[in-house]
């Protein structure tokens, strides 16, 4: 009798458990309403508005999307999530002419950020969702723009 007690007292803790959500869902604003702040009077929306910043200098930005190169770049940069297509980073901070470390280059279905450049003159670009996860590696920017964020 003590185990079917146990037993009983144990599942009624693990189904209750399962029942409490671990944490409060967060709303995010609409992309679509202005924030009354000073940067969206100049056109823009401020950026703390959409993403907050965590204690490891990341931005907290929702749930990954099942196509999220452009989600990893704002867990690196903030942004709202428009940001999550690769091709909305082409719109986003200032237009360079060539690429550069620290720029963020963006083809029409990716984008990541250059962080060197090899011997041999490729660019070294690191990317979420690089064959399915975050990789470093040597990429032909040919056809891609070049972005200061």
């Amino acid at each position: 009798m003590r185990a079917a007690h146990a037993l009983f007292m144990t599942l009624t803790v693990l189904i209750l458990a399962s029942a409490v959500p671990l944490a409060p869902a967060k709303a995010f604003p609409s992309p679509f309403v202005k924030n009354a702040s000073p940067a969206a009077d100049k056109g823009e929306t401020a950026r703390s508005a959409r993403t907050t910043r965590t204690t490891a200098g990341r931005y907290s930005v929702g749930a990954k999307p099942a196509r999220w190169c452009g989600w990893w770049m704002r867990t690196q940069l903030g942004g709202g999530p428009e940001y999550n297509l690769a091709r909305n980073w082409a719109n986003r901070g200032r237009a360079l002419n060539v690429p550069r470390v620290g720029a963020v280059v963006v083809w029409s279905h990716h984008v990541g950020m250059i962080t060197g450049r090899t011997e041999d003159g490729q660019w070294i670009v690191k990317s979420g969702n690089d064959d399915g996860r975050v990789r470093e590696r040597p990429r032909s920017v040919a056809g891609a723009v070049f972005r200061k964020v």
